[in-house]
């Protein structure tokens, strides 16, 4: 049997078997494949009554492989994307903010490893950071706590990248 002649369930179980899947995200990749007499509604709120099409999986999916890379401005997108429930995504993001300096830290360490030496460097690795969603505050505590290090190990000079100043 092919993909082609797969039941709406059929499709949604090989969706599912391959990640997490939210509801809404399911209803998207599955709505096109809706023919005469089948109930998308139906097959999705068997399988959510199954536990396959779960909330709390779908947002621990998403905070598992992309908030090691990612700040929660970003994971907090995704998640909205998917079409969590409001409150999973505030419970989310108030879990992952306990996190986001050191994963900041983590991001910026593999990307520059070095403090900036001149403003143009410093506003290149901001940018990277906000991109990646990390907070303004924490993007300052990283490049401060970079220059921090670099000055205490004597390396580099760090010319007024107080905030201070």
């Amino acid at each position: 049997m092919g993909f082609a002649s797969l039941s709406l369930k059929g499709r949604a179980l090989r969706l599912l078997a391959q990640r997490e899947h939210s509801r809404t995200e399911l209803q998207a990749k599955l709505a096109r494949h809706v023919q005469e007499g089948d109930d998308l509604a139906a097959v999705l709120d068997e399988l959510e009554a199954k536990d396959f099409i779960n909330a709390e999986r779908v947002a621990e999916s998403v905070v598992n492989r992309r908030a090691a890379r990612l700040g929660t401005q970003r994971v907090v997108q995704e998640l909205r994307s998917k079409g969590l429930d409001d409150a999973l995504v505030r419970a989310t993001a108030e879990r992952l903010k306990d996190t986001e300096f050191e994963r900041a830290r983590e991001v910026w360490r593999r990307r520059f490893g070095s403090p900036p030496a001149s403003l143009q460097e410093r506003v290149r690795q901001t940018r990277f950071l906000v991109a990646r969603g990390f907070g303004g505050d924490t993007v300052r505590r990283v490049l401060g706590s970079a220059a921090d290090d670099a000055s205490e190990s004597g390396h580099g000079d760090q010319g007024g990248w107080d905030d201070e100043a």
